[in-house]
């Protein structure tokens, strides 16, 4: 199965290592070298992938990931732009201020009936 087009660019600038991984898997695991790294080597980027039994398939799940980290890397945050509360929130917000202030003050008033 080919890598796909975008993936195939991407391969030529990156450095991939097959090794061992580690962890459970037993005999299949530990003699076997599937678990794909591959570098990006102009940005130093590193992702592994290790899911599957198939060095193929870690790679290209790898170069996947590489690639889309690189591609998050490219957008750029979406600026923000400072608002300010209109004159009906401003409003609103000392109307709920003067309510609780008023309820507060109801609550230290003690009048003895005397």
């Amino acid at each position: 199965m080919p890598l796909p087009e975008h993936l195939q660019r991407l391969l030529a600038e990156c450095e991939v290592e097959a090794y061992r991984s580690s962890g459970p898997g037993g005999q299949k695991k530990n003699k076997t070298e599937s678990s794909v790294r591959v570098r990006h080597v102009p940005t130093g980027v590193v992702r592994i992938a290790t899911e599957s039994r198939s060095q193929m398939r870690n790679r290209e799940a790898a170069l996947q990931r590489v690639y889309d980290t690189l591609e998050a890397r490219k957008r750029k945050p979406k600026p923000r732009v400072a608002t300010k509360p209109s004159r009906a929130a401003k409003e609103r917000r000392i109307e709920s201020k003067r309510r609780t202030s008023e309820v507060k003050r109801q609550r230290s008033r003690r009048v003895d009936p005397d």
